[in-house]
């Protein structure tokens, strides 16, 4: 985040949209605060994308904190991704039916506009496959 961009973002006439790529709560620190608030303050709607990752995010408790983090930086958790299947990868791939349990907890404890829609890229399908 540069005074360029935050000036180009003030002089845009179309709503802009920015997805981030956050993963984990403890990414958000304050200079990461700090940023998120000039984004919004340009005039930015800020959303998250996350990739669940196994031993670092995989379970309720870490989904829920960040989604509340975010939150809490007023961005919308949008999409939790599915890994794709990429080489050198897989040992951070979660099981589908451990990610749907996650989603379905998020949805029981959070509110709405706190709750990620679960995804997964498909080669050659026009939009991401909802998971739940």
């Amino acid at each position: 985040v540069c005074p360029e961009l935050l000036h180009w973002l003030q002089g845009c006439s179309l709503p802009v949209f920015m997805v981030l790529h956050f993963n984990h709560a403890t990414e958000i620190d304050q200079p990461v605060s700090a940023a998120l608030k000039q984004l919004r303050a340009a005039g930015a709607t800020l959303l998250n994308q996350a990739v669940l990752l196994r031993g670092i995010n995989d379970s309720f408790e870490a989904q829920r904190d960040l989604c509340l983090a975010l939150a809490g930086q007023q961005v919308l958790p949008y999409y939790l991704h599915q890994l794709d299947p990429v080489q050198g990868a897989m040992h951070f791939a979660v099981p589908d039916e451990q990610a749907v349990d996650i989603a379905r907890d998020l949805t029981h404890h959070l509110p709405g506009y706190c709750v990620p829609r679960l995804v997964r890229e498909v080669a050659g399908e026009p939009s991401k496959r909802r998971l739940v």
